[in-house]
């Protein structure tokens, strides 16, 4: 079964000889080497690139151990190139089972004919890592979980309604494709985050506490969508888990979480003050079903659910994503006062914004004011779009807020450009 992963593909082909590193990050098991080694090799060879002129080496590979050192590394890529003629393009896999990989790859850098392609787990390569590996001649490529428009790729006879609830439940992890039932997916899931993901963690950044790290991974997925900073993290588990965790130890638990991809922070922007604001902000987690399965699929409320997958949606398309806040003044007992309304997300790419509610449900047309009243107190033109759980027709009301079902929004991705 083939995926459509297009969106990262074009964002590879992009930065082809553009004299960086081309670097590989996300999420475990998210499909880095899918991308690398079956999409985009499949790419070059359509391109007429001879099979001999791509080097792919798969480090984690038991046949490739002896290739685990970097003066070998370094000295059986040259080897190969070599033998054949024209540039070569070198795609390594699991880079960081190499120590010092850095100076092999920071070596083959220098040859004018290799174009060279590397990923590495989050375990061992996170994204603060690459900062200094590469001294600025790294070229990131995010690759997230499938976003709803790839997971529906896979199954092209499925309703879109049975899909949506599928995808809701269990998110976007690749491997998921291929687990028959819910009890083999849910399990999975479970196992990705207790075996893998918080065990990265634990190894590379030397956690002394992993209990307290699995519960601040507990009460971040409860949490997505709403405020929160570590002194409310700190203060819910000395409730619930008795825990005497220091808020600076909370906060760091929190960085880690994020730098190893499993949530993002989404900070909060004072649309009138044009400044970014301090705690308490958002957090979104990176894949809805680890998310679920953290919390033994008991909290699966659709609101939250749902902007989750606006927010990561957002993201893959390339996006930065604050939290807007607009200050209203309101007339209460006969005094004016003075309060903070939410956007859920302000969406910025290049000279281009979008302010973007979303809301489950629309019941009534107090629930359309409550919703469209923060985008009428925004003191600017920009596009104003609320995302609807209803399958609703595309449409723009009477102040130019186009409302739009999640399903259209998720796969129609013309629909931010053609407002």
């Amino acid at each position: 079964m083939e995926i459509n992963r297009d969106r990262y593909l074009n964002r590879v082909i992009k930065r082809k000889w553009n004299g960086s590193v081309k670097v590989i990050t996300g999420i475990r098991r998210c499909g880095k080497s899918y991308l690398l080694f079956k999409l985009f090799r499949d790419h070059l060879l359509s391109e007429g690139v001879p099979e001999s002129n791509i080097i792919g080496i798969a480090l984690d590979d038991i046949s490739n151990k002896h290739l685990r050192d970097a003066q070998s590394l370094y000295d059986h890529i040259v080897s190969e190139m070599k033998s054949v003629d024209g540039p070569c393009y070198i795609l390594l896999d699991e880079i960081q089972m190499v120590p010092d990989f850095q100076d092999a790859v920071n070596g083959l850098r220098h040859l004018d004919n290799a174009d060279i392609y590397i990923t590495g787990s989050n375990s061992k390569f996170l994204s603060s890592d690459i900062l200094t590996e590469f001294r600025g001649r790294g070229d990131e490529i995010r690759v997230r979980p499938l976003s709803f428009g790839e997971f529906r790729s896979a199954y092209p006879n499925r309703s879109i309604d049975s899909l949506w609830k599928e995808y809701m439940t269990f998110g976007g992890m690749p491997e998921l494709l291929s687990r028959p039932d819910e009890e083999q997916k849910a399990s999975y899931l479970d196992s990705l985050v207790r075996e893998v993901y918080l065990k990265d963690i634990e190894e590379h950044d030397g956690v002394k506490m992993p209990r307290e790290l699995s519960a601040v991974f507990d009460l971040l997925c409860s949490s997505v969508g709403s405020l929160t900073n570590p002194t409310k993290i700190q203060n819910m588990m000395a409730t619930v888990n008795r825990s005497k965790m220091a808020n600076n130890t909370v906060g760091r638990y929190i960085d880690l979480l994020c730098n190893a991809y499993l949530f993002e922070r989404a900070e909060r922007y004072d649309i009138k003050g044009k400044k970014l604001l301090d705690t308490p902000c958002k957090y979104y987690a990176v894949d809805v079903g680890l998310r679920n399965a953290r919390l033994n699929f008991r909290q699966q409320e659709p609101t939250r659910l749902m902007e989750n997958i606006i927010y990561n949606e957002l993201r893959s398309r390339g996006y930065s994503v604050d939290v807007g806040v607009v200050e209203s003044r309101t007339m209460v007992g006969g005094k004016q006062e003075y309060r903070q309304l939410e956007i859920d997300f302000v969406v910025n790419r290049a000279d281009s914004r979008w302010y973007i509610q979303s809301a489950y449900g629309i019941p009534d047309s107090d629930k359309m004011e409550q919703e469209t009243r923060p985008f009428r107190k925004v003191p600017d033109t920009f596009r104003r779009i609320l995302v609807v759980g209803d399958d609703v027709r595309p449409w723009t009301d009477d102040n130019g807020i186009l409302i739009v079902g999640i399903r259209d929004f998720l796969l129609d991705e013309t629909i931010m450009s053609v407002l």
